[in-house]
């Protein structure tokens, strides 16, 4: 059985009514829009009761410029072993800039469906949503996010990715693998790698996680007479940045960094794999690399040129800014607690004391604890920030211990630990 298109069906039955004298070769040739000449020709051709004669000498032939069949089973050999898991873009890329292998996107997909090999990315219908529009100058607003993936696939230790990216233009302005879950001390160090290369955005747009707000409804007597929750540490350090804090109130709304997420995944992960990286020192080296390369091909012009970042100022100290503060009482023996750890404050100008006053502890992301007196430094130690209050590890809890039995006044009492 032979498929004819809808253009070569019309032309068989006009040449046929041609060639059986019901049309004249002018009446054949209006019909077909072609010439009276090129109508002469398909009625030489013309075989009573087949239809091999209407298709195109060239049929089946292969193109002079068309691949060829090694060049073709090299490309499918990349899919399947060096590039396995890349999508087709990104290997087409990877065959041009790499392998020097000048071929297209479409010729790329037709090769690897062909072959069997689905690409990675699954399409789904997308569902109506009414974009936000962009910012128009870099620095107005930042988006930030993280991601906690088996990154390495295996090879090494899950990892989470924060990341800062600029709303007007798409581009990423810092990440950073860490091994810990998403939290305080990574949103802070990843900012402050923004802030010295950048400056202080206008605004940041973030999810609701208990980084950056409290999700609690408990209220303390203090709280109700000052009108709002305490503060987070990443919210008390935007509000003294004056940058605004802007929440989601759902993925959905944040769906620019969400999109980042879904080709990083994509595309790091395949960088990941190709560097053969197994260590968070080495994860991080290739991502650097990464967004240099997703800045430059996925980063898109603003509509209003300049940056409205803000110069730090001089005065600013961010050293303090970018720590997680407490507040302490000083004891009267000038002790304050830090975890289970005293420091001993030492003594003002002409001996002078302070008992009773409130300072501030600022732990620091060096790892240094400075003691404030208001704007009066008292002292610092070195202390790792892992031994900080409220961030340090809970201790799993031991269950099914056997209770201890006492003996008391000649009674038994059972006593647990």
């Amino acid at each position: 059985m032979i498929e004819l298109s809808q253009k070569e069906l019309q032309r068989v039955k006009v040449i046929e009514n041609a060639v059986e004298g019901r049309l004249t070769v002018r009446q054949a040739a209006e019909l077909l829009g072609l010439s009276q000449r090129q109508v002469k020709r398909l009625k030489a051709r013309f075989e009573p009761g087949s239809t091999d004669w209407v298709k195109h000498g060239n049929l089946g032939s292969r193109k002079p410029w068309g691949l060829s069949k090694a060049l073709g089973e090299q490309i499918v050999g990349l899919a399947k072993n060096r590039y396995a898991g890349f999508n087709d873009s990104h290997l087409t890329e990877k065959l041009v800039k790499v392998e020097k292998i000048e071929v297209s996107r479409e010729t790329v997909r037709r090769l690897l469906r062909s072959a069997g090999i689905r690409s990675p990315q699954k399409r789904r219908p997308r569902k109506y949503r009414s974009r936000r529009e962009r910012k128009s100058q870099m620095g107005m607003m930042l988006l930030t996010d993280a991601s906690r993936e088996d990154w390495l696939e295996g090879r090494g230790p899950a990892l989470t990715l924060i990341g800062y990216q600029d709303d007007a233009t798409s581009r990423v302005a810092a990440a950073r693998f860490q091994l810990e879950h998403e939290d305080t001390l990574g949103y802070m160090r990843v900012l402050r790698e923004v802030i010295d290369e950048s400056g202080i955005p206008l605004s940041l747009y973030r999810d609701q996680h208990g980084t950056f707000q409290r999700n609690d409804k408990h209220w303390t007597t203090e709280e109700q007479l000052a009108g709002r929750q305490t503060l987070t540490q990443m919210g008390r350090l935007l509000e003294e940045l004056g940058i605004e804090s802007i929440r989601a109130l759902s993925p959905q709304a944040k769906g620019r960094i969400e999109r980042m997420w879904k080709t990083f995944q994509d595309r790091l992960r395949s960088e990941l794999r190709l560097a053969g990286a197994r260590t968070l020192h080495e994860a991080n080296e290739v991502l650097q690399r990464f967004i240099g390369e997703y800045n430059q091909h996925f980063g898109v012009e603003a509509k209003q040129a300049g940056s409205v970042f803000r110069k730090v100022d001089r005065w600013l100290n961010l050293d303090r800014i970018f720590s997680l503060q407490y507040e302490r009482t000083v004891g009267r023996d000038h002790v304050i607690e830090f975890g289970s750890r005293s420091i001993q404050l030492p003594a003002g100008k002409n001996g002078c004391g302070y008992a009773g006053q409130k300072v501030e502890l600022n732990h620091q992301l060096n790892g240094e604890l400075h003691v404030w007196l208001g704007d009066r430094h008292l002292t610092q130690q070195s202390i790792p920030l892992d031994y900080a209050p409220g961030l340090a590890p809970r201790r799993p809890q031991q269950r099914n211990k056997k209770p201890r039995i006492y003996i008391l006044g000649g009674r038994e009492a059972v006593a647990v630990r």
